[in-house]
């Protein structure tokens, strides 16, 4: 098929081919200094693929769909010892050109024995607490020699001064933020400790006074923490960390008594009215035996704990959690539980108090050589008061004040799936799976089960039969799912089948499937669709592959007049793809 490109085209395709050989590199990954000398120091790879699609359709409107599009692509990558330069660009017959070299910041990362720097645009990663792996542009280095001693540290800018237009809602104005932070660990195998110290300061003269936002304020911040774990008996772990977030949310508020802490500074920190120190801690132990493990876990963190290393932290909130994993039977049964609670408003000065429980379990059987059982069951539930002491005094019965009662949410989900080996041998396999799901969403209000739940169930099952020596694989399965919500029923169901062949010594990949599915609403017939599928994939000496697929639908049926004519699709695609 011969394609005809317009000037206008072909002059922007030129363009963009050359902007791909001449617009410079801005980003990288890490970079392996110790290999100069000794392996290629440039390496090249990519690829160009042509895509072109025809659809025919009846009973539907014209023009909702191209007859005919075709999609060229392209994409090359420079290795520069281990500094990864991509490049890509498309183009369609819709007279769109795209090029994207799709980084607009950089970093270098060399790597240099036990030696690893940090240049430009990068993330570091000291603990959940402190630096939690915000970008930052400039300098860092991780240290990790042979040995019990291990260093991190890093120096940059974390935020970009953002001044305000007001002119623009999408603009959000920023201070120009620094920070500066280090961690230091020593230990070996599982007994360990870290120190760490991580320190933001907004500069207030990078951007003008803003007005539209006054919520928007320059802060400081310096935060320490300490982590560490211990092995016991062998057998026993034991971990803990502590961080302290000394926090100035405005620096030009007035200084007074209300601003002096009882964290050292060091100086570090600019102290007023509106600083305050946060704590989060969090604890853990945890006992591995021959056949089974057990561990518990406490994590509290206080309201409005904040540190500008972080994009995002949750706080206010209260976690327990503990999980139990044993084998048992010979080692053919393994299961695990896991259960956790968790609530907010741990000074409880807030109207509201949300808790959650979470249970988790699942059993897995090696009922025989050929067959395997798996079980599984979770559990959500998270509960609302939003009611004060005087309202549970004060009413005189359990439907009083339903509105301003509590509000629970549950849910739950219950799965099993099996595998059964019919035959194993060199010329022939086939298997049976089957996979059944569960799940049911409920609301309460004041103990009253509201009318907005909905039940789900899910089944697939599956017999697959491979013949080896002909390279001939079959598969047919049959799937039903069934929904009720809102005192509405949907049940859709339908088999599939599908073929697999392998030709021309296994160069050729062919398939073909085909299924169907009925849908219905309340017991009442509704939507049908056929579906058939064709695909073939050709690969020459592994760089040129050639690949066809023919996809035909044809859908019946309808909860009305206006939509339950017969309507018939056919797409086809041809490609072609080569990789060097």
């Amino acid at each position: 098929m011969r394609v005809k490109l317009s000037y206008a085209c072909t002059y922007r395709l030129l363009v963009f081919t050359v902007g791909l050989l001449v617009i410079k590199p801005t980003t990288g990954h890490a970079q392996r200094l110790d290999a100069v000398g000794k392996e290629n120091p440039v390496k090249v790879n990519g690829g160009i693929g042509l895509e072109q699609v025809a659809y025919f359709s009846s009973g539907l409107p014209e023009g909702r769909r191209e007859p005919y599009n075709f999609f060229l692509n392209g994409n090359i990558n420079f290795d520069i010892y281990g500094w990864a330069i991509p490049f890509s660009f498309s183009y369609t017959n819709q007279s769109r050109v795209a090029f994207s070299q799709p980084f607009n910041q950089y970093g270098l990362t060399p790597t240099y024995k036990w030696i690893t720097g940090h240049l430009g645009y990068s993330s570091m990663n000291f603990s959940s607490y402190t630096m939690a792996g915000h970008l930052f542009n400039g300098v860092g280095v991780d240290l990790a020699p042979k040995g019990r001693f291990k260093f991190s540290a890093m120096y940059g800018r974390l935020q970009q001064a953002v001044q305000e237009d007001t002119t623009r809602t999408d603009i959000i104005p920023a201070y120009k933020r620094m920070g500066y932070g280090f961690k230091a660990a020593y230990g070996e195998g599982k007994d360990n400790i870290e120190l760490i110290m991580f320190k933001a300061k907004d500069d207030i003269n990078s951007i003008p006074t803003v007005k539209s936002t006054p919520t928007l304020t320059p802060q400081d911040n310096l935060v320490m923490g300490v982590a560490g774990s211990k092995q016991l008996f062998g057998r026993l772990i034991v971990n803990a960390e502590i961080a302290w977030s000394a926090l100035t949310r405005d620096t030009r508020a007035e200084t007074d008594s209300a601003g002096k802490i009882k964290l050292p500074t060091l100086g570090m920190l600019e102290t007023n009215a509106s600083t305050a120190v946060y704590t989060a801690w969090k604890s853990g132990l945890t006992y591995a035996g021959k056949k089974y493990s057990f561990g518990i876990a406490y994590e509290w963190v206080a309201p409005e704990y904040k540190t500008l290393g972080a994009y995002y932290f949750a706080n206010d909130f209260q976690n327990m959690t503990g999980n139990v994993q044993f084998k048992a039977f010979k080692d053919k049964v393994t299961a695990s539980v896991n259960a956790g609670l968790q609530h907010d408003n741990l000074n409880h000065d807030k109207m509201s108090t949300m808790s959650r429980f979470v249970g988790a379990a699942n059993v897995s059987w090696i009922a025989t050589k050929k067959m395997n059982i798996n079980f599984s069951y979770s559990n959500f539930q998270s509960y609302v008061n939003i009611k004060s002491d005087f309202d549970y005094i004060n009413q005189v019965s359990p439907y009083q004040n339903l509105d301003t009662l509590n509000y629970t949410q549950i849910s739950r989900n219950a799965g099993m799936s099996m595998n059964y080996a019919l035959s194993r041998t060199k010329e022939k396999s086939s298997m049976l799976m089957c996979n059944l799901s569960y799940m049911q969403s409920m609301d309460k209000q004041g103990g009253v089960k509201q009318n907005t739940g909905a039940v789900f169930y899910n089944l697939n099952s599956a017999y697959s039969l491979q013949l080896t020596p002909r390279n001939l694989s079959f598969t047919f399965g049959f799937n039903a799912n069934r929904n009720t919500a809102m005192n509405r029923e949907s049940i859709t169901l339908g088999p599939t089948l599908g073929v697999n062949k392998l030709l021309l010594e296994k160069k050729l990949r062919t398939s073909g499937t085909m299924s169907w599915n009925g849908s219905f609403n309340n017991g009442q017939s509704s939507i049908k669709v056929l579906t058939a599928r064709l695909s073939g994939s050709y690969a020459i000496k592994k760089v040129h592959n050639l690949n066809l697929g023919i996809t035909g639908l044809n859908r019946s049926g309808g909860t009305s007049t206006a939509n339950s004519k017969s309507i018939s699709e056919l797409t086809t695609t041809l490609g072609y793809n080569y990789n060097f």
